[in-house]
């Protein structure tokens, strides 16, 4: 697959149109917009006007909190004219501050939901595990000097996978109605100094993914055995659990959807990982309810994540 292709200058998009998104998340409150904070969907949103001349409201594929950064985040809106393929990408980004890219536009059916029918999220946490300080990773990696036993962690982190109650990974503040997730998979692999967490599951709580990595650290450490993930889940209670990990090192890296919207497939991100080779979509996902709920089949109406 290529990366590059020529943008289509000539030909108006005038239906739904999706986006796939990229920021450095270091200097926002986060995705969504704050009044007092600036948030990467103001920015994008401001930049989008600019091109349209017109106000433009954006809805994405899921939330990520101050300081995380995304690689692939996808995002929809109802242009209010029409513009081509080459004006929504190169005059969005002639707009935005350096820190956020539109990556490609589309049009899409109408019934088409960013959020609404995002089948899963996917994030990678990266740890760079070395003595000295990070420099030129330093605004996208958490920093460990101590020697983490990836193997350990990886085994430790296998209790998470499937549909579980999340509480003891979930922050104070978390406003979801329910604490359930379904976990597809967890993987932790070493490659050199790196040391990267990767997600994957139908929706994630607040702090969730950094909670879950700040536990996997005292497992790699050596302080906490492989049984501690485990045992923390069984104790549905936040409060007994380990240090939140850094927002740093949380990479937002794909929002998967059925194929028949024929969104663009890229390499995972973030760059620093493009030696692993891996595109979206390229694994199967599991048989379960969300997933049937997303495709408009008919399931319970009580869902986790919904």
């Amino acid at each position: 697959m290529t990366l590059f292709k020529l943008l289509d200058d000539r030909t108006p998009l005038t239906g739904r149109l999706a986006m796939g998104i990229e920021y450095d998340g270091s200097a926002y409150c986060g995705y969504q917009f704050l009044k007092h904070s600036p948030s990467v969907q103001a920015a994008l949103e401001k930049a989008l006007a600019r091109v349209a001349s017109q106000p433009i409201r954006v809805h994405a594929s899921g939330r990520t909190d101050s300081g995380v950064h995304a690689t692939r985040q996808i995002i929809h809106f109802d242009p209010p004219v029409p513009r081509s393929m080459k004006a929504w990408v190169f005059g969005t980004n002639a707009n935005l501050p350096r820190d956020v890219a539109v990556r490609w536009v589309k049009e899409v059916p109408e019934t088409f939901h960013s959020r609404l029918k995002a089948l899963a999220r996917r994030y990678r946490y990266i740890i760079l595990n070395q003595p000295s300080r990070p420099v030129l990773e330093r605004a996208n990696v958490t920093w460990c000097r101590d020697p983490l036993d990836a193997d350990a962690m990886h085994r430790a982190a296998q209790a998470l996978v499937g549909e579980h109650d999340f509480s003891s990974f979930r922050a104070a503040g978390c406003q979801s109605s329910t604490p359930r997730r379904h976990l597809h998979f967890i993987e932790v692999h070493r490659h050199g100094p790196l040391v990267v967490v990767d997600v994957q599951g139908n929706a994630f709580l607040h702090h969730m993914i950094r909670n879950i990595v700040g536990a996997l650290m005292a497992v790699g450490r050596g302080d906490r055995g492989v049984d501690y993930i485990s045992d923390l889940m069984a104790l549905k209670d936040r409060t007994l659990g380990d240090v939140t990990a850094p927002a740093c090192g949380l990479h937002f890296v794909d929002s998967l959807y059925d194929d028949h919207w024929g969104l663009p497939r890229e390499p995972l991100g973030p760059n620093l990982l493009a030696f692993l080779g891996e595109w979206t979509g390229e694994r199967a996902l599991p048989d379960c309810p969300i997933i049937e709920f997303r495709r408009g089949r008919p399931v319970a109406e009580t869902l986790p994540g919904r």
